[in-house]
Formats: structure tokens, sequence, C-alpha cells
């Protein structure tokens, strides 16, 4: 396991391959891994390591300690109380959540305690995510005079406009069960089958062609944003371009002989 350094040299995140899988760390346990300034930017530098990664087919995003994520730090927020530095952290966040989205490889959030503001917020932007039946998800700056403006961007694309309403205006915590039921999160397990079942849902992922999975990835949610028509021009071409891989050929060619296919990425 890897340990990516921040400007004191603390080693806030943690990254460990294993079988195609990068598993990424939130490591500030004391501070329920909460998402500093030095803590962006190591993800996002993280992240960009691994874009460019193509033995990497699956990220986990997984905090240390009790919490998944309690969102930023508040304390540091207060300590810097300058327009200037709120605007840049959030456009740090930003940024961050942006780039889970444009990775080519699938994200999974892996939630095993709180996810509260922008920990819920990670959790939305993560492509897909399996929690603990412990974990509690909220977006709870309102409880503290801030509207969580920044998680609802990424809440309102999970569930459903007044659902997250909701949330956003009481800060009221939901169980995973209901984060289930709203389509926050895939998979709701027993915590100590958390680590089982993302271990599945990511072995799941590299079994499948990965030029497959990216080029599916960056259309899903390229189209989101478009109209019913150019969505489906972009789904059309998509899929053509798709067809015309080493992959589909290859793995057509495999299903009618019945045999496993051998992907080449290409």
């Amino acid at each position: 396991m890897s340990a990516l350094p921040t400007a004191a040299d603390e080693p806030m995140l943690l990254r460990r391959d294993l079988d195609g899988v990068a598993w990424l760390t939130l490591n500030r346990p004391g501070q329920f891994n909460a998402l500093s300034r030095a803590m962006l930017e190591s993800l996002i530098a993280a992240v960009d390591e691994i874009a460019a990664d193509r033995s990497v087919r699956a990220v986990v995003l997984a905090g240390a300690g009790k919490a998944f994520c309690a969102g930023h730090d508040l304390k540091e927020m207060r300590s810097n109380h300058t327009l200037a530095f709120q605007q840049e952290l959030f456009r740090l966040c930003g940024k961050f959540m942006m780039k889970l989205t444009e990775l080519p490889q699938p994200v999974i959030a892996r939630v095993h305690g709180i996810a509260t503001a922008a920990g819920c917020q990670l959790v939305s932007m993560c492509d897909l995510a399996v929690a603990a039946d412990v974990a509690r998800f909220a977006v709870s700056g309102i409880n503290v005079g801030l509207f969580c403006a920044t998680p609802s961007v990424g809440l309102s694309r999970n569930i459903g406009r007044k659902q997250a309403f909701e949330m956003l205006v009481t800060g009221d915590f939901i169980d995973a069960a209901e984060a289930q039921r709203r389509g926050l999160v895939n998979r709701v397990v027993p915590l100590e089958l958390l680590d089982e079942e993302v271990g599945k849902l990511a072995a799941a992922i590299v079994a499948k062609s990965p030029l497959a999975i990216q080029m599916g990835k960056q259309m899903f949610y390229k189209q989101l944003e478009m109209g019913l028509d150019a969505a489906y021009q972009l789904a059309a071409e998509t899929m053509a371009c798709n067809m015309m891989t080493e992959d589909a050929a290859e793995g057509i060619d495999a299903f009618i002989a019945k045999r496993t296919p051998q992907w080449r990425g290409r």
C-alpha cells in the first residue's frame, strides 16, 4: 500500500492495487476523513495517476476509521475565513467530483459508516456504491447554517427532487436501506460482508472489456445532459464505433465459440 503525502507528509490518502483494482482510502480517521484542501489535492493527483494507468480497471473509494467521510473540514474553513479561500476550496471540490465522472474506470464507493455533506456528495458522484447496513447518509450543512449547495448537485442527480430537497433543508439522516430505495447506493450488506461484496462488484467490472467500459461510461454521462434525439445519436455512434474494436470482435467470436474472451483493450 502506498501513501500519497500531503504538505505535512502525512498519509492522508492511501492506495493499494490488487487484481486490477485501485483501492483509495481516505486516511484522516481522527477528523472523520474530512475533505480538507490538502485531501482534495491528493485525491485529484491520485485520480489523474489512475486515469493514465492501463493496469487499473476499477477504483474503490473507502474511508479509514469509523466514518466514510464527514464532508469538508469545518475547522479549516473557519480558520481561513476569506472569500478567496472558500472559492478555491469549492473549486477544488468540484474539480475532483468531475474527475470521478471523467475517469475512464468505474469508481465504487465503499461506505461503512457516516457519509455527510460533501461525504454524501462523494457517494453520489461515484459511479457505484456499496454500503454496510450500519451506514448513514445526510447533507447536514444546514444544521450549522450552511446550505449544502455543492452536494445538492450530485444528490439531485441520484435521487428524486423532493427527496433530495427534504434532505437538504432538514439535514436529517437516512439509513443504508433507505439510501438504496432512493437510488443513492446500489447494494447494502452486513458490515462484515462489505469488502466481499465490493470485491465481487469490482471483479465483475474487471472481467469485462476495459475499452467497452471506458466508451460506455463516457457516453452514459454525456447522454444524461442531452435531449432525447441527441442522446440516441450519441449512443448510436458509440455502439457503431464500439463494434469496430478488436475487443468487440473477440467478445462476439468467443461467445459464438463458447469460450472465455481474451480482452486486449483495443
